[in-house]
């Protein structure tokens, strides 16, 4: 099974890009961030034509998520189960192929000391709960998504200047590090453990061209998973297409899972 997470800032601007890159990569399962669109306006007729199927939790003009299965989702669950952040679409679960799946969009947190940033703390540690609550780190899962922090300084460009900022803050790295120690295993960094390799690069000052930019976007999955994970990479290919979005894919094999 092959797993995808993409941040596409707005499906309707990128349903090009994406439906290229689909056919390109041929991923099982895709899950997809930043829609910005209603449910009523999600492009369900060209990715159906295309052999996929669609569960989405959309949301007018901001925030929106997204599977796009080969195999048919199942025990769909959109956002949190306790009520906490109601109102956003940022969080969409299913079982496919006998593996959970939870796609998040994460929020940014715009600048700490704000509400916006505690908004932000409290989303990861509900994530945590989430995962307490309704599931095992013995159970086939990923948590998939646009996380918005860089979790160590190979994850930045320039971890000097960006320390104590947003995404790059300790107190959100240490939400991320205590949502892993639930069970979950990063296993972009199994592959590749050092380096600088970024998902996200600022529209603003050649940030694609300079390589400025942050790995945000992660796939993290139990050790039932991530000890038959094969291949994980970031495809960069797409950031430099014509009015791309500011993401680029995460790609990630696991061997021996059932479709």
């Amino acid at each position: 099974m092959t797993v995808a997470t993409w941040n596409v800032n707005s499906i309707r601007a990128r349903l090009d890009h994406l439906l290229r890159w689909l056919a390109l990569r041929q991923p099982d399962v895709c899950c997809v961030q930043e829609l910005k669109c209603a449910d009523a306006d999600f492009p369900f007729f060209e990715l159906e034509a295309r052999g996929y199927h669609c569960v989405v939790h959309g949301e007018k003009a901001r925030n929106g998520v997204a599977l796009i299965t080969k195999g048919t989702a199942r025990a769909v669950q959109r956002g949190f189960d306790n009520g906490f952040d109601a109102g956003p679409a940022r969080l969409l679960a299913a079982q496919v192929g006998g593996v959970e799946i939870i796609n998040v969009y994460v929020p940014n947190g715009q600048a700490p000391d704000t509400p916006a940033f505690e908004y932000k703390r409290d989303f990861l540690r509900e994530l945590r709960a989430l995962l307490v609550r309704r599931y095992r780190p013995e159970q086939a899962l990923v948590m998939v998504g646009d996380f918005n922090v860089a979790p160590e300084d190979d994850d930045v460009c320039d971890p000097v200047r960006l320390r104590g900022s947003v995404c790059f803050h300790p107190d959100e790295q240490a939400d991320f590090l205590q949502l892993k120690a639930w069970g979950l295993q990063d296993v972009f960094r199994r592959w590749q453990p050092h380096g600088k390799h970024f998902s996200w690069w600022d529209y603003r000052a050649g940030g694609f061209p300079r390589n400025a930019g942050m790995r945000i976007d992660h796939i993290l999955a139990t050790r039932a998973l991530a000890e038959r994970c094969t291949r994980c990479e970031i495809d960069r290919e797409p950031r430099g297409w014509e009015r791309p979005s500011d993401h680029t894919p995460v790609l990630a094999a696991f061997a021996d899972i059932q479709q």
